[in-house]
C-alpha cells in the first residue's frame, strides 16, 4: 500500500465518524494552543517586567550613606555630598554617561482647597536622562538653572492637573515653596510606573539642587545616581563608586552601592522557571490528548476487526494495515495541532488589535507545537496500529 492510498483510506475512515474524529482532535487543539499561549504569555510578561525595571534607568548605579559603624557616632560629613557627585563625574568620566544627586525636603501647599504636604526634590540637569524622566510640557532643568540657582520648578503631571486643571495651564504659574516664589517651567512623569518605589511621588516638585540645599540643615545626597556607558561595566564601576565614596569620607562610614543587574537577573530567572512550569503543564495536556487518541484508535481497531481480517485474508500485508491506522492517528493529531496553532496565534493577535500592547509570538513555539503534534500522533498511534497489523485473519473474520 502506498502512502497516498493509506491517506485516502484514513480520510474515509475519519469522515465516516465525524463527531468522534472531532472530539478526538479537540484535545490536540487545546493542548497545542496551550503551548503557544503559554510561551506567548511568558515572553510578554518577561518583556513587560524587564521594560519596567529597565525603565527606571539604563545601566544605573545608585548609592547612599548606610551607617557609621557600631563604634562611631553619625556625623554630617558622612553623608554623600554634592562634592562627591562632582568627583565621580571627573574621575569616572570615561566610564559613565552622567551622575546626579537627589536631595529631598517637604513643604505644604494649598491643593483642592486644603493644605497638603508636597515632596520637593532638588536635583540637576542630568536627572532627566539618568532616571528616564519624560517632560510632558515645558522644559526640564538646564545647566544655567543649577549654576545660577534660578527659582524655577517642575510639577508632576498629577500635581499640575490638580492645581491648574492641565499640564499646559501650569506653565509660567508662580508657586510658593519655603516662603519663596518659584516659576513653573514644565511638568513631568516617570517613563514607567515605579508604584512608589522611587523618590518621585504623585505630588512632587523638582527644583535646582543648588537652591534646595539652602533649606536643608544638612547637605545629604540620597540617593546618588550614576549612569554607566555599557552594561558590561556596571559592576566594575559600582566597585569604583564604592571605593571613591569611602576614600572621601572618614574611616568606618559605610555606603550602600547597588545596581539593577541583580534585579534584572532575578526577573529573567523567575521568568525562565515560570515558563518551564507552564510548559510542563501544557505538555501534560498534550500527553493526555495523545492518550485520548490512542484509546479511540484502540476502540476503532476493535470495531473494524472484521474489516481488518478481510483485508488480511485477501492479501494485505501487516505493514499496510499498520500504515493505515498509524496514518489515521497522525491525521487526527496534525489536524488538531494545526487548528490549535491557529487558535494560539489568533488570540494574542486579536488582543493586539484592541489593545496597545506588544505581544511577541515565538516562531520556535509554533514549530515545537507542530512537531509535538506529529510526535504525539506517531507515538500514541503506534500501539493501536501495531495491534491491528498483528490480528489473526481467521479469528478476525469470526469477530462479531
Amino acid at each position: 500500500m502506498f502512502v497516498g492510498e493509506a491517506f485516502r483510506f484514513s480520510v474515509q475512515a475519519l469522515r465516516s465518524n465525524p463527531v468522534r474524529s472531532l472530539l478526538t482532535g479537540l484535545g490536540m487543539v487545546i493542548g497545542t494552543a496551550s503551548v503557544i499561549l503559554v510561551v506567548t504569555i511568558s515572553l510578554t510578561s518577561r518583556d513587560y517586567i524587564l521594560e519596567q525595571v529597565e525603565g527606571v534607568g539604563s545601566n544605573i548605579i545608585f548609592a547612599y550613606y548606610s551607617s557609621s559603624g557600631p563604634t562611631n557616632a553619625i556625623a554630617d560629613a558622612d553623608y554623600v555630598k554634592l562634592a562627591d557627585v562632582d568627583a565621580i563625574r571627573q574621575q569616572l568620566s570615561a566610564e559613565i554617561v552622567a551622575a546626579t544627586g537627589v536631595m529631598t525636603n517637604f513643604d505644604r501647599m494649598l491643593i483642592d482647597g486644603r493644605e497638603r504636604d508636597v515632596k520637593v526634590i532638588g536635583t540637576d540637569q542630568a536627572y532627566q536622562s539618568v532616571r528616564n524622566i519624560v517632560s510632558s510640557s515645558g522644559r526640564f532643568l538646564d545647566t544655567s538653572d543649577v549654576t545660577l540657582r534660578t527659582k524655577v520648578a517642575l510639577l508632576t503631571d498629577q500635581l499640575a492637573d490638580r492645581l491648574y486643571g492641565s499640564r499646559n495651564a501650569a506653565l509660567n504659574q508662580v508657586i510658593k515653596l519655603f516662603g519663596l516664589q518659584f516659576t513653573v517651567i514644565g511638568t513631568f512623569h516617570e517613563k514607567v510606573q515605579t508604584f512608589g518605589q522611587s523618590e518621585v511621588e504623585r505630588d512632587t516638585i523638582l527644583i535646582p539642587i543648588t537652591v534646595l540645599k539652602y533649606f536643608d540643615s544638612v547637605e545629604r545626597i540620597d540617593p546618588l545616581y550614576v549612569q554607566v556607558r555599557s552594561a558590561k561595566q556596571v559592576d566594575q564601576v559600582a566597585m569604583r563608586v564604592q571605593e571613591l565614596l569611602e576614600s572621601r569620607h572618614r574611616p568606618g562610614a559605610s555606603y550602600h552601592v547597588d545596581t539593577l543587574t541583580a534585579i534584572l537577573n532575578a526577573v529573567r530567572n523567575i521568568s525562565l522557571i515560570l515558563s518551564a512550569v507552564l510548559f510542563l503543564v501544557s505538555a501534560i495536556t498534550l500527553v493526555i490528548s495523545g492518550i485520548g487518541i490512542m484509546n479511540i484508535m484502540l476502540v476503532t481497531v476493535t470495531e473494524r476487526t472484521r474489516e481488518i481480517g478481510l483485508r488480511l485474508a485477501v492479501g494485505a500485508a501487516p505493514r499496510e494495515i499498520l500504515l493505515q491506522f498509524l496514518t489515521e492517528a497522525v491525521l487526527v493529531s496534525l489536524a488538531g495541532g494545526s487548528i490549535g496553532i491557529l487558535v494560539g496565534v489568533a488570540i494574542p493577535s486579536s488582543v493586539q488589535l484592541f489593545a496597545d500592547v506588544k505581544i511577541p509570538i515565538s516562531p520556535v513555539a509554533i514549530g515545537v507545537a507542530f512537531g509535538v503534534s506529529c510526535l504525539v500522533g506517531i507515538v500514541f498511534g503506534m500501539l493501536p496500529a501495531n495491534r491491528a497489523a498483528h490480528l489473526n485473519p481467521t479469528e478476525a473474520l469470526r469477530h462479531e
